[in-house]
């Protein structure tokens, strides 16, 4: 399976729900706060290609995206072949 990463913020809702999906898929991630870390957004953004909101999703060395491209990957069946990869 891959290694799942994912930088969040406490208050994000999307965070939450990202985490909710990955956890009920039973796969662990490891979580990046960017709250109060300059350092950790900017790495965050570098790896996303400039994008600056939260969560960002990585799977293995693809960017997923956020909430909503992580939900539409589950729902287009795309999710489990990513991780099993």
């Amino acid at each position: 399976m891959q290694s799942v990463e994912i930088y969040t913020s406490p208050l994000c809702g999307f965070c939450h729900a990202a985490k909710r999906l990955l956890s009920e898929k039973g796969v662990s991630f490891s979580e990046h706060n960017v709250m109060g870390d300059p350092e950790r957004r900017q790495e965050m953004m570098r790896r996303a290609n400039g994008r600056h909101t939260v969560p960002q999703i990585f799977i293995g060395a693809t960017h997923v995206g956020g909430c909503d491209d992580l939900y539409s990957m589950e729902r287009s069946g795309k999710l489990d072949a990513l991780l099993a990869s």
